[in-house]
């Protein structure tokens, strides 16, 4: 499975941790001080609030994406990144989610790769043609 892990997952890979770590660093911060975290949030002006509508019209509109693309290529369980978003932040889930669908591309071009190289492969015997040892007589 270690085969599946290209360059651009291992980059997704690294944008999900470095948003877990981002957000909740953060989210630590507003525990600690005691902060009314939901009215910082959405009652610090107008710039918080353009960034609080465009970040979560993105979170909506990838949450989509995962659910369809999850779909798309049999990735089970879809909906838990989804879940989980609300629970951590869209920042790791959300990448988490592209690493795994890379992976799956991956493992699928591997897949597609192998099935391209067909019986005539090494190691394989196509239809019709004789094994080592054989002289290829019916009968």
């Amino acid at each position: 499975m270690a085969r599946n892990w290209t360059p651009l997952a291992l980059v997704y890979l690294a944008l999900s941790i470095a948003g877990l770590i981002g957000t909740w660093t953060f989210n630590a911060l507003a525990i600690v001080q005691l902060r009314d975290f939901f009215g910082d949030w959405f009652g610090s002006g107008p710039a918080v609030s353009s960034l609080t509508v465009d970040l979560l019209v993105v979170a909506v509109a990838g949450s989509v994406l995962i659910i369809v693309e999850a779909r798309r290529l049999g990735m089970r369980f879809g909906w838990l990144y989804v879940v989980g978003s609300a629970l951590t932040a869209f920042a790791f889930t959300f990448p988490l989610f592209l690493a795994t669908r890379e992976r799956r591309l991956q493992a699928r071009r591997l897949e597609a790769a192998g099935d391209a190289a067909g019986p005539t492969a090494p190691g394989n015997i196509a239809p019709g043609n004789t094994a080592p040892g054989n002289t290829g007589s019916h009968g």
